[in-house]
């Protein structure tokens, strides 16, 4: 078990500056480089100080970012006309490739970091834990351990990889005023961390509507940035809820899906420009098949299609008997379908001892 004095993150490596070429990144293995060429190289290219601010001020703080923004989603920066947005995408083709070879996709993947849950057995359905580089979605009714899984990653990020952390701080979005930091404390105990010390890595925002909840999105992607490598785990629970609040009825079905597609699509941009895995928890609704009333569990995750084919990893968890809690496999792009059993308690999620 680490000790106090080993959970202290942000190690003097993450400060490392950048090698000059992809060719340095890949003999050197450098982290920093390979998720973070800074908006700011593009001064090299003929692009002026103060439209590199205004690109920040907007949440796009890498080249890669610049690359992933289309052309029409540039315009809405205040300041920046046509000719401005043309000059800086063909910057950004100068200054990284858009065509690169598989083995360096493969270096990339294999700086994919996987987040211990708390629960072995969950940790062996999942493939090791939750990945970085892509977003996961738990869902499930009240009282099937979402909110507590949230909370116990946001500790276990910050253990060493050996105890399955990945040595990182976490940020944690609350769109239904579920978080709290007691919880912190006492799973933080169980692994024999200080709590002080893992309070601070963790920054929490409250966002009260779905617009402000993109806000917040596109503020952590700057955030990211600044920090180099420093942070692991995105949590937002949940992610649907200001959703259904802000969008009612069918009339507005349409609109309310169309959001949620632009914000799924700017955390997967995020996920895999700064290597974070996103942990988002969801809500269901009842299903009764069509009139089936035999089904035996009639629900179903809301966010329809759009949520569905945005995460890559999709778990079901439901009640057992007595205090078992029961994970599914629902999609994966790595590990077949299959259940685990796992438990609740002070100190975050557990394996059930049967």
């Amino acid at each position: 078990m680490p000790s106090k004095r080993e959970s202290s993150v942000l190690t003097d490596e993450l400060n490392n500056e950048m090698p000059s070429t992809l060719e340095e990144a890949i003999d050197g293995n450098d982290e920093v480089y390979l998720f973070y060429t800074e908006v700011d190289e593009l001064q090299m290219h003929g692009i002026g100080v103060a439209d590199i601010t205004k690109l920040k001020s907007a949440g796009v703080c890498t080249v890669r970012g610049v690359q992933m923004m289309t052309k029409k989603n540039l315009l809405k920066i205040k300041g920046l006309s046509e000719t401005k947005v043309d000059k800086i995408k063909e910057a950004a083709i100068k200054s990284q490739a858009r065509f690169v070879t598989a083995k360096q996709i493969a270096v990339q993947r294999e700086k994919v970091v996987k987040i211990s849950t708390g629960s072995k057995q969950l940790d062996a359905l999942l493939g090791g834990g939750i990945q970085t580089m892509s977003l996961t979605e738990v869902f499930g009714e009240y009282r099937t351990g979402k909110t507590q899984l949230a909370h116990t990653l946001c500790v276990q990020v910050q253990l060493s990889p050996e105890d399955g952390g990945a040595n990182s701080k976490a940020a944690y979005i609350d769109t239904e005023g579920t978080f709290r930091p007691d919880r912190i404390i006492s799973i933080a105990d169980r692994f024999g961390v200080d709590p002080e010390i893992v309070l601070d890595n963790i920054v929490v925002a409250r966002a009260w509507n779905s617009d402000q909840q993109m806000e917040l999105i596109s503020e952590l992607a700057g955030h990211f940035a600044d920090q180099k490598g420093a942070y692991r785990l995105l949590v937002i629970d949940s992610i649907i809820s200001l959703f259904r609040c802000d969008y009612s009825g069918r009339g507005e079905l349409a609109d309310r899906q169309q959001k949620l597609n632009q914000m799924l699509s700017r955390l997967t941009k995020i996920s895999e420009e700064y290597n974070i895995a996103v942990f988002m928890t969801n809500q269901v609704s009842s299903d009764p098949g069509g009139g089936m009333t035999f089904v035996a569990d009639p629900k179903k995750p809301v966010g329809g299609h759009v949520l569905a084919h945005a995460s890559s990893t999709r778990v079901y968890l439901r009640k057992g008997r007595g205090d078992e809690r029961v994970a599914k496999l629902f999609d994966s792009p790595d590990m077949p379908e299959s259940e685990a059993s796992y438990s609740i308690n002070t100190g975050g999620i557990i394996d059930i001892v049967f």
